[in-house]
């Protein structure tokens, strides 16, 4: 059938084998039992029309799909020339081209093809082609969005690229014209960063800013704040943090001049700024992650902590879920670089009380278990696994 008969194919015709193609889908993706079959109740609207004619294109439609393969059209036994009583599917990718589509099946195959050179180094990938064969999309996206999957890829590997060459911070439009000559593409493609960046197809999704931050990309640049009684080297000269926090860009932070009695950092807002009004006389030198923290930030981290002796305590303070974890096992890796060992401040799973709990799902537990393990933690690893919960840091 040429595109021409596809665009004159009787309607109702058109809407149950749709109908077909679309149960076929859920039955080849394991969703529905049953085999592809129109019954009495589907074809109920054929068998209510009142034209004869109406009723002859509508079957023409049936007999022409039949003769192709795609069907089998069962009428009564008795009486073959009785209306429609059941239509079979025999061949759901002869169907489709009847109708002018692709099998959910066959798109998805096309889909892993399409991304088949960065499943190694994106292997959430593998969960995102998973949850499309069975019919389930990731962030809005089915298997017909693939483009926006290797885009997204290609954005975390640009990136990647330019911090490696020192630039630590880029404006996200600037990135996009360079990258796609679309100025505005990146921030279209934020859902897929997200679950590409936190490799969890099932978590929470995070503000776009927390996205763009952790890839050193920009609306508007953001600057780190530091609390605490601590003298701050900076490009222009040494300086004691104001009360009750400094906000400075930072690339501008060079070194620490004091010596602080800790390193805390602190993941959320909220918990940062009830830290610093009550602590800033001490010396504590905390400092807010933003989330996860950006290259920037990093940068500016290992350049504070290599000038203290390797004695120094440095803790950090997040959620105890998924994401607080991640951001944990992110910092271990940083404070190794320069000697040093990253410690828990209240996320030990016996720090939340009973009412602050929620219960976590069995993937989120491995998770968060996977980066306390890779943080050192390994106490608190075996604690959730037993624990089963999350909570927020400002409880």
């Amino acid at each position: 059938m040429n595109r021409e008969d596809q665009a004159e194919m009787d309607p109702l015709a058109r809407k149950a084998l749709e109908r077909l193609l679309k149960s076929s889908d859920k039955h080849v993706a394991g969703a529905a039992t049953r085999r592809p079959t129109l019954t009495d109740s589907s074809l109920s609207e054929y068998r209510e029309l009142r034209s004869l004619k109406a009723k002859e294109d509508f079957e023409t439609v049936m007999a022409f799909a039949q003769a192709e393969g795609a069907i089998t059209v069962v009428r009564p036994r008795r009486d073959i020339q009785g209306l429609i009583e059941r239509i079979e599917l025999i061949d759901a990718i002869k169907l489709a081209s009847i109708l002018g589509k692709v099998p959910h099946a066959v798109r998805v195959q096309s889909a892993r093809q399409t991304l088949a050179t960065y499943l190694a180094g994106h292997l959430v990938l593998n969960d995102v082609l998973s949850s499309w064969e069975r019919l389930k999309k990731v962030r809005g996206t089915g298997p017909d969005g693939v483009t926006k999957w290797v885009m997204a890829c290609d954005v975390i590997a640009y990136c990647q690229a330019q911090v490696a060459l020192g630039a630590m911070e880029t404006p996200v439009r600037d990135a996009s014209a360079r990258l796609f000559k679309d100025s505005k593409r990146i921030e279209s493609l934020v859902p897929c960063l997200d679950v590409l960046l936190t490799g969890n197809v099932e978590d929470d999704a995070r503000s776009e800013a927390e996205v763009l931050h952790e890839l050193g990309l920009y609306r508007e640049q953001q600057p780190v704040r530091l609390s605490g009684n601590i003298v701050v080297r900076r490009e222009r000269g040494a300086f004691p943090l104001d009360r009750p926090y400094c906000a400075l860009p930072p690339s501008t932070v060079l070194g620490i001049e004091s010596m602080p009695s800790q390193i805390l950092t602190i993941e959320n807002q909220t918990t940062f700024h009830v830290w610093a009004r009550q602590h800033y006389d001490s010396n504590v030198l905390c400092i807010y992650t933003a989330g996860m923290p950006s290259p920037a930030w990093r940068a500016m981290y290992l350049r504070l902590l290599s000038g203290l002796p390797a004695s120094t305590p440095v803790h950090h303070w997040g959620d105890v879920d998924e994401g607080g974890f991640r951001i944990a096992s992110l910092l271990s890796q940083c404070v190794a670089e320069v000697g040093h060992t990253l410690l828990p401040w209240k996320m030990h799973p016996a720090d939340v009380p009973e009412s602050l709990r929620r219960a976590a799902s069995a993937r989120t537990v491995e998770r968060m278990v996977k980066y306390a393990y890779e943080t050192g933690w390994n106490d608190i690893a075996h604690e959730l696994t037993k624990g089963k919960f999350v909570a927020e840091q400002e409880g």
